[in-house]
């Protein structure tokens, strides 16, 4: 950019994460963690029941425990707004949402019916336990597969659902192919299991106002959630979420300790914290289950005549979740037939939510399953297969991409695993007993960007705040807004503080969807070049300026100091000596950056990968280990390397864990899920991943956003699981179309 001068500190470095100090050594303070004294404890007590109403609370033995101070109930809690509109949050699917306590019905099993407050979380939680609920309980029905009949197209949709556009005449086309594969897909549920458990601190002035500390991706979505319910004006009340310890989606909206936390303080008219047990949090919204059903016609060399690609998950029957999940195979490879379709089967669980990479990590990953299965069934090469179908523009839209270099991906992963070296037949490749498999996939993830606004203030020491009320639930945007600001700027790193997780901060949307580094990151550009130019202009018109008669594209921007091109050693300010002979104590300015709409619509914003995945088959045991990958990214400019290849790497697990371990198992008769804790919900750990290379690949866009980067938080997940199952295939000859691929399946 004219004028500036990119600080070492600056966009592509990788620097240390700002906050990494505090958070290692505790320092940092999480939503549970913020003390007030004579601070009440609420305990929500979980239905024994998945469907019916309460026929009759009594609370007596819970009230007559010492320490505690009240039990709220459907029949005793203050009164709440009639219209469900006011529950409705900033990423709210479509229907009605649910209020806790809200009234006799039970909607789901573990929904909260009671919260006891006590002076104590442990007295609050040991009273609970003597509550004698009384239920007439109804019949439910919570598993998908039973409910496939009764699946429709969603006629209600949220924000960012697309639908699926199909083309050609793909049943035709199918039939007439000269190689075909049909298959059944399924996913199990999953879900989020963050380290930090949900927590609400409301502190209460005595004025009546209220500080929330939330563990959330969105403070101000909390903030206005709580304002429209309990009638807060904007001063009244602040919600604070410096830190959040992993979210992955689940704290994208509101969840029901924040509600609760809230109705106390107000009824008690005293600062109340609840926090949510770990098996508590399986009540909350989770990773649909999917069942997925894929035709693939081909020619006899592989090049694809048709996509028959349908698809159904669940929802509650309060809201209607819907997910992209049929869009990607239609999207990435080119064919001239494709039948997309998706649907919706209601079931009574809790509504279901975005877990990282919604839609792609499961309708990319059970795609790409088969699209190993057509290479095979074509006897082309999986790698060789995607490029003869190669897609140079979004296939399901008919437009072109920002940019797009998955040809690059698949070059630099394959040459970096030895992909040449791979032997086509399945059990060919073993070391002992162990059976070796090597598999590979392509990921794709959405580069959006969304209406974000920084304030930038440059103070009399010459050190730099920007702030903006977005999150940082974990991929370095503390740092990623330093560093934005210090290439803007040519101001050191350690002279910039960001500020964020606070709802009295300029506008930002909730932090998801990996759109974070292109919103904030082009809001804090922004306000910086203004305050820049802003700087500028005081510094040139000051007596006797060293600036006086020139340009700002005559200037340039570093070390803290505003620079003439010409004579630089003589011609040069300092900012706070700028500031100070102008008389400005401060220099603040504020900004909102916003896509363009027009624009968006014209060109397809997408992140690719290709994944390549080793994994060592016990043939005897049928133990499976996961011992190489590599994911080669084009993921437009990378702003932090280092920061980046952990997201990536996070991403990775996650996709591990859905190939080969994680899911939620509902007994059905009991309609409630069973491993609701880390003890029988298995996450991938230290000891399931070996070697991981990360590769970046050099894209350069210059339409999908200012910054020209498309985030990538999600896009280790698509492709990852596909990559994994697929070595499994190649190791061992068997075709596992049901995730997790677990050993009893393998056997």
């Amino acid at each position: 950019m004219a004028g500036a001068a990119i600080s070492r500190s600056g966009i592509g470095a990788p620097v240390d994460r700002v906050e990494g100090r505090l958070k290692v050594t505790g320092a940092a303070k999480y939503a549970a963690e913020f003390n007030e004294a004579a601070l009440l404890h609420g305990h929500a007590y979980a239905s024994r029941i998945t469907k019916g109403r309460i026929a009759a609370i009594d609370p007596s033995a819970a009230l007559a425990v010492p320490g505690v101070l009240d039990v709220l109930t459907h029949e005793n809690r203050p009164d709440l707004p009639l219209l469900r509109r006011h529950y409705q949050d900033e990423v709210a699917s479509p229907g009605i949402p649910f209020v806790p306590l809200w009234s006799d019905k039970v909607l789901f099993a573990g929904q909260p019916v009671a919260l006891v407050v006590a002076e104590t979380a442990e007295i609050a939680r040991y009273a609970s336990s003597l509550l004698e609920i009384d239920y007439e309980e109804e019949p439910h029905e919570t598993d998908l597969k039973e409910a496939l009949h009764r699946a429709a197209a969603p006629w209600r949709t949220r924000k960012g659902y697309v639908r699926p556009k199909s083309r050609g005449d793909a049943p035709t086309a199918f039939e007439a192919a000269a190689v075909r594969i049909d298959g059944e897909y399924h996913l199990m549920p999953e879900h989020h299991n963050p380290m930090e458990l949900f927590g609400t601190t409301v502190v209460r002035h005595d004025d009546g106002r209220l500080t929330i500390y939330d563990k959330t991706q969105g403070a101000l979505n909390s903030r206005n959630y709580i304002s429209k319910i309990f009638g807060y004006g904007g001063d009244e009340i602040q919600v604070l979420s410096p830190f959040v310890g992993g979210a992955f989606g689940a704290a994208l909206r509101p969840q029901h300790q924040l509600f609760l936390a809230v109705l106390a303080a107000r009824h008690l008219e005293r600062s109340v914290r609840v926090v949510m047990t770990r098996q508590e949090m399986w009540s909350l919204q989770f990773r649909p289950e999917c069942y997925q059903w894929v035709k693939l016609g081909a020619e006899p060399d592989g090049r694809l005549a048709a996509i028959v690609n349908h698809a159904v998950t669940n929802s509650s029957r309060l809201e209607t979740y819907t997910d992209n999940i049929v869009s990607w195979g239609g999207m990435l490879y080119r064919c001239d037939n494709a039948d997309l379709e998706y649907r919706i089967a209601e079931t009574d669980t809790m509504t279901p939510g975005d877990m990282r990479a919604p839609g792609a990590a499961t309708g990319v990953n059970l795609f790409e399953i088969a699209m190993d299965e057509l290479a095979y069934a074509a006897g082309v090469d999986p790698l060789e297969l995607r490029l003869r179908n190669y897609a140079e523009k979004d296939e399901m839209h008919g437009i072109d991409y920002t940019s797009k270099a998955l040809r690059e991906c698949y070059a630099a992963g394959a040459e970096r695993f030895g992909w040449a070296r791979r032997v086509f037949e399945p059990r060919s490749m073993r070391e002992g007993r162990e059976l070796i498999g090597w598999g590979m996939a392509t990921g794709i993830w959405e580069a959006m960007q969304s209406k974000t606004a920084c304030r930038a203030t440059l103070r009399a020491d010459g050190r730099l705040e920007v702030a903006t009320g977005t999150a940082d639930i974990g991929p370095g945007t503390y740092t990623m807004m330093v560093q934005v600001a210090a290439e803007r700027t040519g101001l050191p790193a350690e002279r910039i503080e960001a500020k964020l997780g606070d709802s009295t901060l300029p506008y930002a949307p909730v932090q998801g969807g990996s759109w974070t580094a292109a919103s904030t990151g082009s809001a804090v550009a922004l306000a910086c070049e203004t305050l820049r130019t802003r700087l500028y202009e005081m510094a040139r018109d000051l007596p006797d300026s060293p600036f006086a008669s020139t340009g700002i594209d005559d200037v340039r921007f570093e070390d803290g100091e505003v620079v003439r091109n010409v004579d630089p050693m003589n011609k040069r300010m300092r900012f706070e000596a700028i500031l100070e002979a102008a008389g400005c104590p401060e220099l603040k300015v504020e900004e909102t950056a916003k896509p363009g709409m027009i624009s968006m619509m014209r060109k397809a914003r997408n992140s690719h990968s290709a994944v390549f995945a080793e994994v060592r088959v016990d043939e005897e045991l049928g133990v499976m280990r996961v011992t190489r990958i590599v994911s080669a990214c084009a993921a437009g400019r990378i702003i932090n390397p280092k920061i980046a290849r952990s997201q990536i790497l996070g991403g990775i697990v996650f996709g591990l864990g859905m190939a080969l371990e994680e899911e939620s198992m509902m007994d059905h008769r009991l309609g409630r899920f069973m491993n609701h804790d880390l003890a029988e919900y298995h996450v991938p750990v230290n000891a399931d991943l070996f070697d991981v290379d990360i590769i970046f690949v050099e894209e350069q866009d210059e339409e999908v956003n200012p910054l020209g980067v498309k985030g990538v938080g999600e896009l280790g997940v698509p492709g990852t699981a596909a990559a994994i199952a697929n070595a499994v295939f190649h190791a061992t000859g068997k075709r596992i179309r049901d995730l997790p691929i677990t050993i009893d399946k393998l056997l």
